[in-house]
């Protein structure tokens, strides 16, 4: 079934007109991108200024925190209904909250850890009725920043340094929340040099698409498949398809690995990229006089 509404999957410290959440050593902004920048993207896409979105900061160690830092994001574009849920456990997806979540337009899901959005949502309510929205309504639209955007695909990284990606069984992997097949989605990718952890997951996976978000960029995922950079940097696309070698199954764990045909596209804004095609669309960009 095609999906009817969208995924924004996000990269990372995002411009929220303020400093980066968590306290990373990242790039601060201190212009107005914000008005021009993901967030809006965001909210446009849920149904603009007078729509409501549930936020989700269960990934998070400071919830709270990060739930103040969206409503003040959002309000400075202009958006009042922005609905904290407060959901730290599993004992807190309760009736109420599955209800807050019928009553809103689309979901933002903030980063921290993956691990704890599959382990805190899976199996319950909550996830059905979001996937089903996600499926059934046109305009429904499921964002995701860091881990909320690791935690969308079937196949998830959970654990993995830069340094050890390739190594044989240097990344680990689980299950997911399945809103989008066939990709394989990591975050903060240029910033923290993870080419080699989506090496090792296509190289192991190679009928899923590796999408690598730079910080401050996303993709806009339509139709389950068509993925649209947007925001400030690069997403890396690796497709596996072609390789013609690999001994990943072959070395003992703990050894490096070797492989041969992986490809690797660059995408900016506006640049597009479909899934099932496996097609790069280029932007005709305007020559200056």
């Amino acid at each position: 079934m095609t999906p009817k509404g969208k995924l924004i999957a996000i990269g990372g410290n995002e411009d929220k007109g303020a400093q980066p959440e968590g306290g990373h050593h990242t790039k601060v902004f201190t212009h107005n991108f914000i008005e021009d920048g993901i967030l809006k993207r965001v909210m446009d896409e849920v149904g603009g200024k007078d729509a409501r979105i549930a936020v989700i900061t269960s990934a998070s160690n400071i919830p709270r925190e990060v739930g103040e830092n969206y409503i003040e994001a959002f309000g400075k574009l202009g958006m009042a209904q922005v609905d904290v849920l407060d959901i730290r456990d599993r004992k807190d997806v309760t009736p109420e909250m599955v209800k807050r979540l019928e009553q809103a337009d689309g979901v933002m899901m903030s980063g921290g850890n993956q691990l704890r959005l599959t382990t805190i949502f899976g199996g319950t309510a909550f996830l059905d009725l979001m996937k089903r929205r996600y499926l059934e309504e046109d305009g429904f639209v499921i964002a995701g920043t860091s881990a909320g955007a690791m935690c969308m695909s079937n196949t998830m990284i959970y654990q993995g340094h830069s340094s050890s990606g390739l190594i044989k069984g240097g990344v680990k992997m689980t299950t997911g929340l399945s809103l989008v097949a066939d990709v394989i989605i990591d975050s903060h990718f240029v910033e923290r040099g993870r080419f080699s952890r989506l090496t090792q997951c296509i190289s192991g996976n190679p009928t899923a698409i590796g999408i690598g978000l730079g910080e401050d960029t996303g993709v806009v995922i339509t139709g389950g498949e068509m993925l649209e950079t947007i925001g400030s940097g690069q997403v890396m696309i690796f497709d596996g398809h072609d390789i013609s070698y690999s001994d990943l199954a072959d070395v003992e764990e703990g050894q490096p690995f070797s492989i041969e045909g992986m490809r690797v596209h660059i995408i900016s804004k506006g640049h597009s990229y479909s899934v099932k095609q496996r097609q790069f669309t280029a932007v005709r960009v305007p020559v200056k006089q």
